[in-house]
């Protein structure tokens, strides 16, 4: 649960959201419709649900085996 958490939850959905929200600002800036940045910036949602879905599943097991 410890590495779902924070390398899964906390990094790389950290860094798949923020990299989202840039390309979609450069999306936006560039004169693109602003429904391409939204979008964009929406696209790691059901990966964020997945994570969060995969965390609270995570059943806390033995002290032995953490």
């Amino acid at each position: 649960m410890r590495t779902v958490f924070w390398r899964d939850m906390l990094g790389v959905g950290t860094a798949v959201n923020v990299l989202a929200t840039f390309i979609a600002l450069m999306v936006a800036s560039q004169g693109a419709s602003s429904w391409a940045a939204v979008t964009i910036h929406f696209a790691p949602l059901p990966y964020n649900i997945f994570l969060f879905a995969a965390v609270g599943r995570a059943s806390p097991r033995s002290r032995l085996a953490v």
